[in-house]
């Protein structure tokens, strides 16, 4: 609990604001793929490019938080996730919560590692950050796949089912967020905390 509190003591006014808009954003996006997801045939999910965006804008502490807002709103119950049960403590269960799961020590890791603004940066440090989540988010998929839901599967098939439809999308979200994010620090002139 004092950790929790000396957090937000650290955090000025406008990180607090640019932390719940990040978490805000990631709700919206997210139900807005949900809604139509059916009709795209790959599996398709803008969280990572959301959590990239919000380490490359917001200091390490905002943008973990931010990360960790949005799964605290989902695990209370909000309908916040891609997938059904869309919020709950039940989603712990399904395989892909392990990616979520990571995005918090994605978004401070990935943030951590700017220190300067400017694009090659940004990319290195987005490609560090989908790196992170894919520690967390692989080795939690399998767990549950194989212990929780009985399923028997080795780790190739668990990199072809979790790492390979997505790992493209990824890199061109990691270079869109990037590119994103030097254009709206310089436009707005947003002063990165480091």
């Amino acid at each position: 609990m004092v950790n929790e509190r000396m957090l937000l003591v650290k955090l000025s006014t406008q990180e607090l604001v640019l932390a719940a808009m990040f978490t805000a954003l990631m709700c919206i996006v997210t139900m807005l793929v949900r809604i139509f997801q059916p009709i795209v045939v790959l599996p398709f999910s803008l969280q990572p490019f959301i959590m990239l965006l919000a380490a490359c804008i917001l200091s390490p502490r905002a943008a973990s938080l931010s990360m960790l807002a949005y799964l605290g709103l989902g695990l209370i119950g909000m309908p916040v996730f891609s997938v059904p049960p869309c919020g709950g403590p039940a989603y712990i269960l399904l395989p892909s919560f392990g990616f979520i799961l990571g995005f918090p020590l994605a978004a401070w890791v990935q943030s951590k590692l700017i220190r300067k603004t400017n694009l090659l940066n940004f990319i290195i440090a987005g490609i560090v950050g989908v790196l992170i989540y894919y520690a967390i988010g692989l080795p939690y998929m399998y767990v549950i796949l194989n212990f929780y839901l009985g399923q028997a599967i080795n780790v190739m098939s668990l990199i072809k089912i979790g790492f390979l439809p997505f790992i493209t999308f990824d890199l061109i979200k990691i270079a869109i967020a990037s590119f994103l994010a030097v254009q709206l620090i310089m436009k707005l002139d947003l002063h990165r905390e480091f």
